[in-house]
């Protein structure tokens, strides 16, 4: 403990992302636990993000410090703000107090959160009303109030981030009497579940209503391309509602485990981490699941074909080589949004891409909710 080995006076930092007020324990528990010795809690939290760490270390957009506004306060913030001034710009070096830097990391997630909350809301619109979301998100986008980051519809956010953050902002809110604001936070969440949700009732209701016995492909598993994190991914929860109904699954990511993928299938989940209709993968139901080091040998002999990452490797696939050894009819659900769906219906694919206009099969086929 830092209290147990300190002989002068210190400067603690918190990195982690933390509920508000968190400095102010800590500060509480050192001084109980110190003689003598004065500390200066900061919140210097941190802004990496997986598959960039390193360059957004060298060339953060901001840099942000919190601390006490007191003497002591910001001679802290200045010394560890010094620090920072070797190799990043002052301009970009921002200071705040201790709970506006606490709460301004929660904020930033979940304003990211919500823009893709957003968008997903908006591609099931576009693909009830025949509009196309990439051409509503870089309309949209064009605005310079909105800017164009963040608008990329899909089958959801995942990773480790989001929805802790936003179930911290949510706890926050309402320990401190604001409900309303606490549940406009939660249907960040409710969206992205649903959309998930919508992404699985679209695949099974596309063919024939069910996949039971059918072997559908898995092309991605991890949250995000450039990285191996499987926390909270959406595909997850895609692969639990395709084996709830007994599909046959074959899943290839060029950097995830087997071992990942059978513990990430096999494991308990909260409810509120998951849409409630997603139960625990049963045993039996894991045997259902194959993982493959190829895209060429995950989708052999395959029904479907769901794209659930945005791996750069999948948009060069050999795709008429894919649907020359594919069962007939063979279907694409692009979570992502990375392949061309005209291309490939030249090929003859029926092709679901989010928020786009409809393939005509799928028109014939039962709505989604």
């Amino acid at each position: 403990m830092i209290a147990d080995v300190s002989k002068s006076d210190k400067i603690v930092v918190e990195k982690s992302t933390v509920p508000v007020k968190t400095a102010e324990a800590i500060e509480k528990i050192l001084t109980h636990n110190s003689k003598g010795i004065n500390y200066q809690i900061l919140s210097n939290p941190e802004f990496l993000a997986e598959g960039t760490a390193i360059e957004d270390l060298f060339k953060p957009d901001r840099v942000l410090i919190g601390g006490r506004e007191t003497p002591e306060g910001r001679k802290a913030v200045q010394a560890l703000k010094d620090v920072y001034a070797h190799w990043v710009p002052e301009d970009r070096i921002l200071t705040t107090n201790l709970w506006s830097a606490e709460l301004s990391k929660l904020a930033a997630n979940a304003f990211l959160a919500q823009r893709i909350s957003s968008v997903n809301a908006i591609s099931a619109l576009c693909e009830a009303t025949g509009a196309n979301v990439t051409e509503v998100a870089y309309a949209v986008g064009k605005d310079t109030r909105i800017g164009p980051k963040f608008l990329n519809a899909s089958v959801g956010f995942g990773g480790s981030c989001f929805q802790k953050d936003i179930l911290n902002l949510v706890y926050i809110c309402e320990c401190n009497g604001l409900p309303e604001v606490a549940n406009y936070w939660k249907q960040v969440i409710k969206i992205n579940d649903y959309q998930k949700s919508r992404f699985v009732n679209r695949v099974v209701s596309s063919m024939f209503n069910t996949v039971a016995g059918k072997k559908i492909a898995v092309l991605g598993f991890a949250f995000k391309k450039d990285t191996g994190d499987t926390r909270e991914t959406p595909a997850i929860d895609v692969c639990k509602g395709l084996l709830g109904d007994k599909a046959q699954i074959s899943i290839y990511d060029p950097q995830v485990t087997e071992d990942q993928i059978q513990r990430d299938l096999a494991m308990n989940k909260f409810d509120w981490d998951h849409p409630m209709h997603l139960q625990p993968t049963s045993p039996t139901a894991v045997k259902q699941v194959s993982c493959v080091w190829d895209a060429y040998e995950a989708t052999k002999g395959a029904h479907g074909l769901c794209i659930l990452t945005e791996w750069d490797e999948f948009k060069t696939l050999d795709y008429q080589k894919i649907f020359d050894n594919m069962q007939k009819p063979a279907f694409v659900f692009d979570g992502r949004n990375i392949v061309d769906p005209e291309k490939l219906r030249e090929i003859g694919f029926i092709v679901y891409s989010i928020g786009k206009p409809l393939d005509a099969w799928l028109k014939d086929m039962p709505a989604v909710a």
